[in-house]
């Protein structure tokens, strides 16, 4: 459905340690990278993360997220461990959510500016 999707951040610097570290576990790098842009994604640019006068405001409570998918569960252990090293904070240890299905792994992070992030696998074992 989507091409790609953008999101707002105060310094493209500090997201770019974060984000590599974060999604390289996953399969996906920083593809694409200019002054206050970068282009994250496997084959092409998914993730654009541009710095922004206003960024969207954190907000735990808006049901806003995005979910990256990840290729094993021993990737999404390694998102969250990154994420954590790189400056996010936790927001759900990485396990089973039996709630959204019998194979349904994920992992969830808020990055430094409040997006809170998930990585997913769904394959079994």
């Amino acid at each position: 459905m989507f091409d790609h999707v953008s999101i707002g951040v105060r310094d493209s610097n500090a997201s770019k340690r974060f984000y590599d570290a974060a999604l390289k576990p996953l399969g996906y790098s920083c593809l694409s990278q200019s002054p206050g842009s970068l282009g994250y994604g496997a084959q092409s640019v998914a993730l654009w993360v541009n710095e922004a006068a206003r960024p969207v405001p954190a907000d735990e409570k808006s049901g806003l997220h995005f979910c990256f998918a990840a290729p094993t569960r021993d990737s999404v252990d390694a998102f969250h461990a990154a994420a954590l090293r790189a400056g996010g904070r936790d927001n759900g240890a990485p396990g089973l959510r039996a709630d959204y299905g019998e194979n349904y792994y994920a992992a969830f992070v808020i990055d430094p500016d409040g997006y809170r992030l998930e990585a997913y696998c769904g394959t079994a074992g």
